[in-house]
């Protein structure tokens, strides 16, 4: 039973100012709350200028990007494309809606994303049965970029276009240069939990102008240049509108505020638990600069004394704190159950052992302070009647 003492402590809960405001207002002031307006350019902008690519679509979600990239590579019924298994089902769901098949590549231990031998013996595997992919979608999780070099080179020498899927990734960088540059096309997500947010949003990335002229085509229901409503090709109601825009540009404003500050809370609760057994964190590989969106635990109940990453977070709901395992891959998900995985249980062993902390860039020492502590104290009392000895 949760305290009825105790704030709620969310995951990961926007983080608004006053200059997010004030372009909202301004967008009242001017009338320009319809899909189109200054904001959505201002805010494309900003985004093309600090990701320093070709050009940019703001759309309604990131999954809205995800679908029009697939679309722009031609994807279509019975093709097959392969993507990560570990990872929200947004990465995955796109595929489906084009009637094609998902292929899921499982995990490495290094960031936890795409295994890039995998994912190779996952191409050769299909080429033995006749089959070439469509597209390959790597996913940076939860801020950590995965292996794009090895992940390009395969790309390129089966000759498969790659998508980057940094919907979590905003402000990380990979070898010096950021997450949602490595594809032909990248994905980007404002959702409300994200590091910076839109309200719900997200974009489309790619150094190819015309994808993404026909990505803004495409989300704006594929109306024909005519006077009256034509239509040749069938569209969709995916652009971002001038409002969330506004909220957008004040947000583009503070990403590297909101990556410095959930890069300290990751370092918090990496000096809390650095030295204690059966927990550990992703630290980052050579190269690799997580935004740290979300910092998670990897508990091992053999040096635990039988403690999980369940009693943690059972414990620190008892007290009002949101807390999550970490995605459930999706080749375990019911609704991909049968279709193909390449790999062995790296995603599955991380799910059943990791646990996403509250990592907002709000939060306040004191609120992390209560979340180790109680921590420490399950860990301390060992798995016997753990929610009433932490409160």
């Amino acid at each position: 039973m949760k305290s009825l003492n105790d704030e709620k402590i969310w995951l990961s809960p926007p983080h608004i100012g006053e200059k997010e405001r004030a372009y909202v207002e301004e967008a009242f002031d001017q009338n320009w709350v319809a899909p189109a307006g200054p904001h959505l350019k201002r805010f494309e902008s900003s985004i093309k200028q600090y990701f320093n690519v070709g050009a940019v679509a703001a759309l309604s979600s990131g999954t809205a990007a995800l679908h029009l990239a697939l679309i722009n590579l031609g994807v279509s019924q019975g093709d097959y494309v392969l993507t990560q298994s570990l990872t929200f089902s947004a990465s995955a769901n796109p595929i489906r809606y084009l009637g094609a098949e998902p292929v899921f590549i499982d995990s490495e231990y290094d960031t936890w994303n795409l295994d890039p031998d995998v994912l190779e013996e996952a191409i050769l595997d299909l080429k033995e049965k006749g089959i070439k992919p469509k597209a390959i979608i790597g996913v940076d999780l939860y801020g950590m970029p995965a292996k794009w070099v090895e992940i390009q080179n395969i790309a390129m020498k089966y000759d498969i276009p790659l998508i980057e899927d940094s919907a979590e990734a905003a402000g990380s960088t990979y070898m010096g240069k950021y997450c949602g540059t490595f594809g032909r096309m990248a994905v980007l997500s404002f959702n409300g939990n994200k590091i910076i947010t839109t309200s719900g949003g997200g974009a489309l990335l790619s150094n190819d102008w015309h994808i993404i002229e026909h990505a803004r085509f495409l989300s704006t229901q594929a109306k024909d240049n005519a006077a009256h409503y034509q239509h040749s090709h069938i569209g969709y109601n995916y652009r971002m509108s001038n409002i969330c825009a506004g909220i957008g540009c004040g947000q583009m404003e503070v990403l590297d505020n909101r990556v410095r500050r959930r890069r300290e809370i990751f370092d918090f609760y990496f000096d809390t638990f650095k030295d204690t057994d059966g927990i550990s964190l992703l630290v980052e590989p050579y190269g690799h600069y997580s935004n740290r969106w979300l910092t998670a635990i990897l508990v091992d109940p053999e040096k635990t004394d039988g403690i999980t990453r369940e009693h943690l977070r059972l414990a620190l709901e008892s007290r009002n704190i949101e807390s999550r395992p970490l995605w459930k891959p999706l080749h375990l998900q019911p609704v991909f159950e049968n279709h193909l995985f390449y790999g062995s249980n790296v995603s599955q062993s991380l799910f059943e052992n990791g646990l996403c902390l509250p990592s907002g860039s709000a939060m306040t020492d004191e609120q992390l302070g209560k979340i180790v502590s109680i921590i420490r104290k399950v860990l301390n009392n060992g798995a016997g009647e753990l929610v009433h000895k932490v409160k």
